[in-house]
């Protein structure tokens, strides 16, 4: 029998505790692939916590460890993912636990993400006569770049050892107060995709422009037309997004160059747009360009999947979080254009991905993700770790 009303208070005892290793993590980031140190830190407190078949070296740096339960119950395993890396930013706070590494903060949350997974493995480890089966914990590197480090660890089996039925995970939500926690069903983050265009025109002197290609103009030309696709190809019921974030041409101004550059990013929730978006984006640069007496040739990167939460799952974090957090502070997540590659766990097993408010103004905590004063209310730390832990008890004993 778990005993939802001792989760919270017993979270408050320890919090001491996981905002230490917050402060750790905060001041000692590393950038995706090279989180040695933090992967050393994670080893070590599993390790302490007694944390069983800890493996470590997983996608370069990923740890994983295994918590078996010694009670009763239907014997199901699930997975909690936290993501470790940092991003290449100078931090601009001033706060006793700044980085201490030049051009490299975690102004994303990913130190509290991992302080609250060590937080949830501790408490589990304290109830384990209170669910049966397994609870995988797992903190893996670089979700910042697109190519992720969820992919090569599911690549490497972490699925399998045991068995995963089931996957969660959480991220700090800075546009959102302390105390709140934020839930969607289906498809609540997009997928990310990027495009280069290289245009091949025909060079020549500005005042002689009839002698040369302009590949200027045809790129001008290409970036207006691909916005035709959110407009003219796509459903206005279907979420498309498409941002040309680079163009690069030239070096002086009366000269007409020979090639020109473009790139950027695609947005979509579902497969058949990502397609569709692929396929008009290439169209249209390439028949732009020969249109104009050009060539464009098109490089079409697919990134992180689409991030979809699974009904059923969803509900029942819902349900955790109302019976530690209260009802009337939990809240429906609405999709988002952001990426996640949290996704590519939830296309192998059913699960939910939620938000934790951090936001505290009073505190002068504001900053959204990615600015280089962007701070969390340690406090939500333990509203992370409290609804975590409820949503893996309910699920392992229902």
């Amino acid at each position: 029998m778990v005993d939802t009303t001792t989760i919270r208070p017993e979270v408050d005892e320890i919090l001491p505790g996981i905002i230490a290793d917050r402060r750790w993590l905060h001041e000692n980031p590393e950038l995706g692939f090279q989180e040695f140190k933090t992967a050393e830190f994670v080893r070590q407190r599993l390790e302490t916590l007694g944390v069983e078949d800890i493996q470590t070296g997983i996608a370069v740096t990923g740890v994983t460890g295994v918590i078996r339960g010694t009670g009763k119950g239907p014997g199901r395993n699930v997975l909690l993912r936290a993501d470790m890396d940092a991003l290449p930013m100078q931090e601009e706070n001033d706060v006793e636990y700044k980085s201490k590494t030049d051009g490299v903060m975690h102004s994303c949350g990913h130190d509290a993400h991992t302080a609250i997974l060590l937080g949830v493995a501790r408490v589990l480890m304290e109830r384990r006569d209170q669910f049966s089966g397994a609870v995988k914990v797992l903190f893996q590197p670089s979700e910042e770049a697109n190519s992720g480090g969820a992919k090569p660890m599911i690549e490497a089996g972490v699925l399998n050892d045991p068995p995963i039925d089931a996957v969660f995970g959480l991220h700090m939500a800075a546009g959102n107060p302390t105390g709140e926690i934020r839930v969607g069903t289906g498809p609540i983050m997009a997928a990310a995709d990027s495009y280069k265009i290289r245009i091949q025109g025909r060079g020549g002197h500005a005042a002689r422009p009839q002698m040369a290609i302009d590949p200027v103009l045809i790129g001008m030309h290409i970036g207006v037309a691909l916005q035709t696709i959110v407009s003219r190809n796509a459903d206005p019921m279907d979420s498309l997004v498409i941002s040309n974030c680079i163009f690069k041409a030239g070096d002086a101004g009366n000269i007409i160059p020979d090639t020109a550059y473009m790139e950027g990013t695609v947005r979509t929730f579902t497969p058949e747009m990502r397609d569709l978006a692929e396929e008009r984006l290439t169209e249209i640069a390439t028949s732009t360009a020969k249109m104009m007496g050009g060539e464009a040739t098109v490089t079409y990167d697919r990134g992180y999947p689409a991030t979809v939460n699974d009904a059923e799952m969803a509900d029942l974090v819902r349900e955790a979080a109302a019976e530690v957090m209260g009802a009337e502070n939990v809240k429906d997540r609405p999709p988002a254009m952001g990426a996640e590659d949290f996704s590519y766990f939830l296309l192998e097993k059913p699960g939910c991905f939620f938000n934790v408010g951090c936001r505290n103004e009073e505190r002068g905590i504001v900053w959204g993700h990615h600015h280089p004063k962007f701070d969390v209310d340690e406090e939500s730390l333990g509203h992370g770790v409290s609804v975590m832990t409820n949503t893996v008890l309910k699920y392992l004993n229902r």
